[in-house]
């Protein structure tokens, strides 16, 4: 039996649950909530998601999108702190044709970097090598953002 994905937006699913590990939760604001990615392209990869399903980011209300930067800052403090990245690709794709997967339910990425992490496995095999499980980077960032 193949995994179906349930039917509705995998975020707002995902928020209408209390098991925030067995989802992938890291955090919750007020208005906004932090979940990892569950196809990253790097350890700590993570989205920043509103509560508000809403396909573009200027129709979010604005304490929402305030709310939504400030998360995004904390991302990329408690990743450095875990993870020491050299970088972030920070970014949303809005809509189909500019590469969003979920193009109904706004998101941010905050993917840590390093140089030279597009090894020759995603460059010629088109895989991507992962050095830590999902489960472990759940727990290595809830600690961290739950530390501070």
């Amino acid at each position: 039996m193949q995994n179906e994905t349930p039917p509705g937006c995998i975020f707002c699913n995902a928020l209408k649950k209390t098991d925030d590990e067995n989802n992938l939760i890291v955090a919750r604001g007020e208005r906004a909530f932090v979940i990892l990615n569950r196809f990253p392209y790097t350890s700590g990869h993570i989205m920043v998601v509103p509560f508000e399903h809403q396909p573009s980011f200027e129709d979010v209300a604005a304490p929402t999108r305030a709310e939504i930067m400030e998360l995004i800052t904390r991302c990329m403090q408690v990743l450095r702190e875990i993870y020491n990245p050299d970088g972030f690709n920070i970014g949303a794709n809005i809509g189909t044709v500019a590469g969003a997967g979920v193009a109904d339910h706004t998101h941010f990425h905050v993917v840590p970097r390093w140089g030279g992490d597009t090894s020759f496995m995603s460059t010629l095999a088109g895989t991507r090598v992962l050095p830590e499980s999902l489960e472990d980077t759940y727990q290595r960032l809830r600690q961290a953002w739950n530390r501070n």
